[in-house]
């Protein structure tokens, strides 16, 4: 299966751009999926038509989904949701409060990886359009395997085992007066078999021959600096981008003078984007004079974004991790664009290399010959971070 995950800013145009690929994909026979992962879903819009949780045709070999959340936990999370519930009950709130909040902040990345997980496994679909939330939130999804399996090493597990052992011991004094009881060993495994489907994905995720991340950004300076930082956190976690849309550009035909200096701006980032994302290949689309909502202006988006091309072809291989050994060292070599030394801070623990970029981080569990090593020196070349271990 063919894996793209469109993502950007808040209202660059992604959802028309997934929607357009959709729309070429199925044209040339893939059997296609374009799945809406985004809270705040506009998929159905752009199509026209409305859609729900589980996938419905839109025309041949294309349909369409919105993920709902609740619908997605009742269906393979339905023993932590009533357990979760009972304990709100417990605490004064009435049933559908209680139900509303059993969706507790981050589970609609869960569910919209393990949704992704459950067709990849399945197989019913040849490639896999995922309409995702506004970058910050898709970056979440996207760190969501590595960061999950750091828990799940360190807390859960040993936590686990220790809950079905003092469970028959502690639960006749616990349930009286909390007035709700401790977890069963069903509530407490089911998070364990969630993080086993997501840590599985990650390889699909991190895998350039079938995972792509193409980036939508406008030529406005504040949404082409978050395009670059995603890139850059995209890299962190090594997953390829393969492709970035400009998109709403003002076109030539327009000469009112209002537009003139929004044309000259333009004008100016447009070089900026193609000149920031080198090697990328970047593809630009024009504001249209009508809003991109129905088959038909989708049609003409797809025209112009794809013309006679596959869409789901990886427009770009970078490896983003290499290990390198020269003259009995190790080099570590992090492809991270448009990221200067001096923002970048490491450090290492046990078998771990901690990078953090901002407010990002990654815990990069290191091979053995790299495990038993200190990092030596770090020096930026070619946009790599190289980190030297002796």
């Amino acid at each position: 299966m063919r894996l793209i995950l469109m993502t950007g800013k808040g209202g660059v145009g992604k959802t028309s751009v997934a929607a357009a690929t959709g729309l070429r994909c199925a044209e040339l026979g893939y059997k296609t999926l374009v799945l809406s992962t985004d809270p705040a879903h506009s998929l159905a819009d752009s199509f026209d038509m409305e859609l729900g949780h589980e996938a419905r045709l839109v025309q041949p070999n294309l349909w369409g989904a919105e993920l709902d959340a609740l619908m997605e936990l009742e269906g393979n999370w339905g023993a932590v949701k009533r357990y979760i519930t009972q304990v709100l009950q417990a605490r004064g709130l009435d049933g559908i409060q209680a139900e509303e909040l059993a969706i507790l902040p981050g589970m609609d990345e869960i569910f919209g990886l393990v949704r992704m997980k459950r067709h990849y496994d399945e197989g019913e679909f040849d490639v896999l359009i995922i309409d995702s939330a506004p970058t910050g939130t898709a970056l979440r999804l996207l760190s969501l395997p590595e960061v999950g399996g750091w828990y799940m090493r360190k807390f859960y597990k040993p936590l686990q085992g220790l809950s079905v052992a003092l469970r028959p011991l502690v639960e006749p004094i616990f349930r009286p007066i909390a007035g709700f009881s401790l977890p069963n060993k069903e509530v407490m495994d089911a998070p364990y078999e969630f993080y086993e489907q997501i840590e599985a994905l990650e390889k699909v995720l991190t895998d350039n021959t079938q995972t792509s991340v193409r980036l939508v950004t406008n030529p406005e300076k504040m949404v082409i600096k978050e395009s670059l930082r995603a890139h850059a956190y995209l890299s962190l976690y090594n997953v390829a981008t393969d492709m970035v849309v400009a998109n709403r550009i003002i076109p030539d035909e327009v000469t009112d003078p209002f537009f003139k200096r929004w044309k000259e701006n333009q004008q100016q980032y447009r070089q900026e984007i193609h000149d920031n994302f080198m090697p990328l290949p970047v593809k630009e689309v024009p504001l249209y004079s009508e809003e991109m909502c129905g088959l038909a202006a989708l049609h003409r988006l797809k025209e112009t974004l794809y013309g006679d091309e596959d869409p789901s072809q990886v427009y770009y291989k970078e490896n983003t991790v290499r290990i390198v050994q020269e003259n009995n060292q190790y080099s570590l070599e992090l492809y991270l664009p448009g990221i200067a030394k001096d923002q970048i801070k490491l450090s290492k623990s046990a078998d771990e290399l901690n990078i953090t970029i901002g407010n990002h981080r990654r815990n990069l569990v290191l091979p053995q010959a790299l495990a038993a090593l200190q990092p030596a020196g770090a020096k930026m070349e070619d946009d790599y971070l190289k980190i030297r271990f002796a």
